[in-house]
C-alpha cells in the first residue's frame, strides 16, 4: 500500500526546473558621459559620487522642503506604493502553490431515502421467495412493496489534503517570475518618485524664473512710465510733439499688457506644485508668492560614474526585471508539457450516532496519488511556449532599447546644459550692452540730439534681452534637473511604509 507513495517520494527528489536560467544582461557603458564641450563652461560635469538630495546644489531652503514632502504626500507615488504592495500579494498567493492544501470540514445531515428509490431494494436483506432453485436473485424489490426505510442521521468531521508536487519546476518558476515582477513594481515607484522629485524642482524653479520675469516687467514699466512723463513735460514745453507722447504711452500700455500673463503662470506653477504634493490649488501661496531669485548652479557637478547607470536607473532596472520575469515563464510554459502528480488524502469520522463521533471503529481514510497526463491540447501548450519565448525576447530587446535611451538622455541633458550656459553668457553680455544703449539714447534725446524712437527701440530690445536672460538661467537650472533625471537621481531606494502610505 505505501509503495505509491515511496515512488511519489522518489520523484519528488529527482524533480527538475526546466525553461532557461536568468541571466542578468551586460549593459555597454562608455568611459565618458559626453565629448568635452569645445568651449568650457561655468558648470560642468565631473565624474564624482552623486548625492541623493540631488536638489541640494541649488542650496534652496524652499525647495528642499517641498522635496522632502513628495515621498508621503504625492498621490502618483502612493499609487505607486500600493501596486507594489498587491505585486507583493499576488506573490503570496502564487508561492501558495509549492505547499500542500489542508482543509478542516464537519457536517452533520438529517436524511429520508425515499422508499421507492435506488436503496429501497437494500433494505429487505435476503432473497425474494420467488428465486430459482440455483439461489438465483429474482425480483427483490417487489417483495419490498410497503417497506418503509427511516430517517438518517449522518455526523461526520475529518481533513482533506492535497498536494501537487512540482516535479519539473512549474511552481518555481512562476514564483520566480512573480518576484520579478515585485522588483519591476519596486523599480516602477522609484521611477515614479524621481519623476515627481525632478518635476517638483522644475515647476519650483521656472515659479522662481516667472517671479523674476515679472520683476522685470515692473522695472521696466516703471522705466517706461518715466520716459512718458519726460514726454508729457518735454510736449508742454514745446520741446517736442504729441508724437512722442503717443509713442511713450504706447510703450507703457505694451510692458503692462506682460504682466497679467506672467502673474497668471505664477499662479499655474503654484497650482502645480500644491497638485504634485496631494495639496488644494494655491494651498502653497503663502510660502512661495514672495518672490525669490533662480537659485545659482555650482561650478562642479556630480554624476557618478557611466557603470553605475544601469543599477542607479529605475527604468533599466524595470527592463531587467521585466525580463527576468519572461524568462521565467519558459519554464512554466515548458512544465506544462509534462505530467502533473497530486498527492492526496482524507482522514475523518463518520457514525449514524453522536457518539460514535468518539469511536475509532468510525475512522475512514483515503491516500494516494494521481496523474495528469497531457495528451492532445489542440496546440495550446506548443502555442503558450511560443508565445512565452517570444515575449522574452521582445523583453530584451525593449532593455536593450532602454539602455540606448538612457545613453541618449543623458547626452542630450549634459550638451544642453553646457550650451544654454554659452547662451547665457551671451545673452548677459547684451543686456550690459542694451543698458548702455538705453541710457545714451536718453540722454540724446533730453540733449535734443536724437528723436524719441531711438529711446523706444532702446527700452523695447532691453526688455527682450533681459527677459531672455532669465529664461536662459531658469532654462539652465532645469537643465540641471534633466541631467539627475537622466542619471537616475541618486539612490531613492527609502520610501515610507507602504501601509501607512495606502491608509492616507
Amino acid at each position: 500500500m505505501h509503495k505509491p507513495v515511496l515512488a511519489v517520494a522518489v520523484l519528488l527528489l529527482c524533480g527538475c526546473t526546466l525553461g532557461p536560467d536568468f541571466k542578468p544582461p551586460e549593459a555597454s557603458a562608455p568611459e565618458t558621459w559626453t565629448s568635452a564641450s569645445a568651449k568650457p563652461a561655468a558648470s560642468v560635469p565631473v565624474a564624482a559620487p552623486i548625492d541623493p538630495n540631488w536638489w541640494s546644489l541649488f542650496h534652496d531652503n524652499e525647495l528642499t522642503t517641498l522635496e522632502e514632502h513628495v515621498a508621503t504626500e504625492n498621490l502618483d507615488v502612493r499609487v505607486a506604493t500600493i501596486r507594489l504592495a498587491e505585486s507583493r500579494a499576488q506573490l503570496g498567493i502564487i508561492a501558495a502553490d509549492a505547499y500542500p492544501n489542508f482543509e478542516a470540514n464537519a457536517s452533520y445531515q438529517h436524511t429520508k431515502p425515499s422508499n421507492n428509490g435506488e436503496f429501497s431494494g437494500l433494505t429487505g436483506g435476503a432473497a425474494s421467495p420467488s428465486s430459482g432453485a440455483n439461489g438465483a436473485a429474482g425480483n427483490t424489490t417487489g417483495g419490498l412493496k410497503g417497506s418503509t426505510i427511516p430517517a438518517l442521521d449522518i455526523y461526520q468531521y475529518g481533513f482533506d489534503s492535497t498536494w501537487e508536487l512540482d516535479l519539473w519546476g512549474r511552481v518555481r518558476r512562476a514564483v520566480e517570475a512573480a518576484d520579478a515582477s515585485v522588483t519591476s513594481s519596486a523599480e516602477t515607484r522609484r521611477d515614479t518618485l524621481l519623476t515627481s522629485l525632478a518635476e517638483v524642482a522644475r515647476d519650483y524653479l521656472q515659479l522662481r524664473g516667472t517671479q523674476v520675469r515679472l520683476q522685470i516687467a515692473h522695472d521696466n514699466l516703471k522705466s517706461a512710465e518715466q520716459s512718458q512723463e519726460l514726454t508729457r513735460e518735454r510736449a508742454l514745453g514745446g520741446v517736442t510733439t504729441d508724437l512722442d507722447v503717443a509713442n511713450a504711452s504706447a510703450q507703457v500700455a505694451t510692458f503692462a499688457a506682460e504682466i497679467p500673463s506672467l502673474e497668471e503662470q505664477e499662479r499655474q506653477f503654484i497650482n502645480a506644485l500644491s497638485l504634485l504634493l496631494g495639496q488644494p490649488p494655491q494651498a502653497l501661496r503663502d510660502e512661495l508668492a514672495e518672490a525669490r531669485p533662480v537659485p545659482p548652479v555650482p561650478p562642479r557637478i556630480p554624476v557618478g560614474l557611466p557603470s553605475e547607470l544601469a543599477r542607479r536607473r529605475p527604468d533599466i532596472r524595470q527592463a531587467e526585471a521585466q525580463l527576468h520575469a519572461a524568462t521565467a515563464t519558459i519554464g512554466v510554459a515548458e512544465a506544462n508539457f509534462y505530467p502533473s502528480f497530486t498527492l492526496g488524502g482524507s482522514v475523518g469520522i463518520q457514525g449514524l450516532q453522536l457518539a460514535q463521533l468518539f469511536d475509532l471503529s468510525s475512522l475512514m481514510y483515503a491516500l494516494g496519488p494521481s496523474i495528469n497526463i497531457p495528451i492532445f491540447e489542440g496546440g495550446r501548450l506548443k502555442s503558450t511556449l511560443e508565445l512565452r519565448q517570444q515575449q522574452q525576447k521582445e523583453a530584451a530587446v525593449v532593455y536593450e532599447r532602454t539602455v540606448l535611451n538612457a545613453w541618449h538622455e543623458i547626452d542630450n541633458s549634459i550638451s544642453a546644459y553646457q550650451a544654454e550656459q554659452h547662451r547665457r553668457d551671451q545673452l548677459a553680455e547684451a543686456v550690459v550692452q542694451n543698458e548702455r544703449a538705453v541710457s545714451l539714447a536718453q540722454s540724446r534725446y533730453e540733449q535734443g540730439v536724437s528723436d524719441f524712437l531711438q529711446v523706444l527701440d532702446a527700452q523695447r530690445s532691453l526688455f527682450v534681452t533681459q527677459q531672455a536672460l532669465a529664461d536662459s538661467t531658469t532654462t539652465i537650472d532645469t537643465d540641471l534637473v534633466a541631467i539627475y533625471k537622466a542619471l537616475g537621481g541618486g539612490w531613492e531606494i527609502d520610501f515610507p511604509d507602504q501601509q501607512t502610505v495606502a491608509a492616507k
